[in-house]
């Protein structure tokens, strides 16, 4: 099994930036994806963006400029650096991993799937 603990959520204004970060733990040299996305009330799921272990990256369209993702293999960590945060940006985001190696995935509709999720952090965007 894999753990991950998102961080970095909070409140901010429209214009701002935060770091979102999520920590892996566990069986985390079998996961091939890891990626975010995530969730307003009364919305589905939304992939955003994810990362490959040979750091193929995958964004959803209308996520890039605004939202960045990378990660810290050393760390175990991810991270989702988001800038010019939007009202609409507001929602509960999630790390995810999984660890089939699928190719050309479509990142709005997989990463939501993928087998692991963390327990999510808070992102609101105050206009």
């Amino acid at each position: 099994h894999v753990q991950l603990v998102e961080s970095g959520g909070g409140s901010v204004q429209a214009g701002g930036s935060l770091r979102l970060s999520c920590a892996a733990s566990g069986y985390t040299y079998k996961m091939w994806w890891m990626g975010w996305f995530r969730q307003a009330p009364g919305k589905e799921r939304e992939g955003l963006a994810a990362i490959a272990a040979d750091g193929t990256t995958a964004y959803a369209g209308g996520v890039r400029p605004r939202f960045t993702i990378s990660k810290d293999n050393a760390k175990n960590t991810l991270f989702l650096q988001m800038t010019s945060l939007k009202p609409e940006d507001s929602a509960m985001y999630y790390c995810s991993a999984d660890p089939l190696h699928m190719t050309n995935i479509h990142p709005a509709s997989v990463i939501p799937l993928f087998d692991y999720r963390g327990q999510g952090t808070q992102v609101t965007v105050s206009s």
